[in-house]
């Protein structure tokens, strides 16, 4: 978390990194432990150099037998924190849940940490897919904004019950799980790169001193949208859509409205004030 001032030049991680054509397939590191007799704890028995940090580059040097070990891990864990909570789950779990050894489960993932940061790339990459069609189609803003919230929510609703058990972690301002974390930022910046398409397709002019704030705006927008639909126990979450439906056209009108004169002072100030608290 389907949850500044951001990072907005990283690229995202991906749940399931795209196969390398230059790897060269490599078998798993060896069951029990890291690979080159390297220990869980990052030394080596020979006092050599420890292994590479954890982490998808590591494993899509592997080759694709290390990027399918990487998925099954990432699956094992998702399936044991909507189950068990995030709490409750640990890396042993996941890796017998998986089926490897817990020095192998380290050996991709650092900590559970970086296995909700996975889920949180994977959910970026499901969503920026699931709203290709309404970006590619419509030229309306409101209509633009609306089908990728709507997008958002759809890709998010198997997780509805673990994203609210997960909220009260990622809602602690230094936790590294929360969606404005340094932690966060390449997933973060992928997001507002979506929405910055989101205004560039949209039939609209947008005055030049908001352009460049507006898709970090729509991304905050979408948080909000997030954080209603964790507490949404409708059925289906009809609330969260309506909601999504009847603020879009708002937003619309907002960015219309913030070319009158009248309002660029206002527009400044607010910007003004979300530097200050996001800052």
């Amino acid at each position: 978390m389907a949850m500044p001032p951001p990072d907005t030049h990283r690229d995202p991680k991906v749940f399931a990194m795209p196969q390398d054509v230059n790897a060269v397939d490599e078998l798993d590191p060896p069951d029990g432990g890291l690979p080159d007799g390297g220990l869980p704890d990052g030394g080596l028995p020979d006092g050599g150099l420890p292994p590479e940090p954890a982490g998808p580059d590591r494993a899509r040097r592997r080759g694709s037998k290390g990027e399918q070990t990487r998925q099954a891990i990432a699956e094992a864990a998702l399936r044991l924190f909507r189950e068990h909570g995030y709490e409750a789950t640990t890396m042993r779990a996941i890796a017998k849940e998986a089926g490897v050894a817990t020095g192998n489960a380290y050996y991709y993932f650092g900590s559970k940490e970086e296995l909700i940061h996975a889920y949180y790339a994977r959910n970026h990459a499901e969503h920026a897919a699931a709203c290709r069609a309404v970006l590619d189609t419509e030229t309306r803003l409101d209509r633009r904004i609306s089908g990728v919230l709507r997008a958002l929510i759809d890709v998010q609703a198997p997780y509805h019950s673990f994203a609210a058990k997960l909220y009260k972690h990622a809602a602690e301002p230094a936790s590294p799980l929360s969606p404005f974390s340094k932690a966060s930022s390449p997933t973060r910046a992928a997001a507002i790169s979506l929405y910055a398409e989101v205004i560039e397709g949209a039939r609209i002019r947008v005055p030049a001193g908001l352009r460049s704030r507006l898709p970090e705006l729509l991304w905050l927008y979408s948080m909000g949208i997030v954080l209603y639909w964790v507490h949404d126990a409708s059925p289906g979450c009809e609330k969260t859509y309506r909601l999504i439906d009847v603020t879009a056209p708002l937003a619309e009108r907002l960015v219309r409205l913030a070319r009158l004169p009248v309002l660029r002072s206002m527009t400044r100030r607010l910007l003004a004030v979300l530097d200050e608290v996001l800052g």
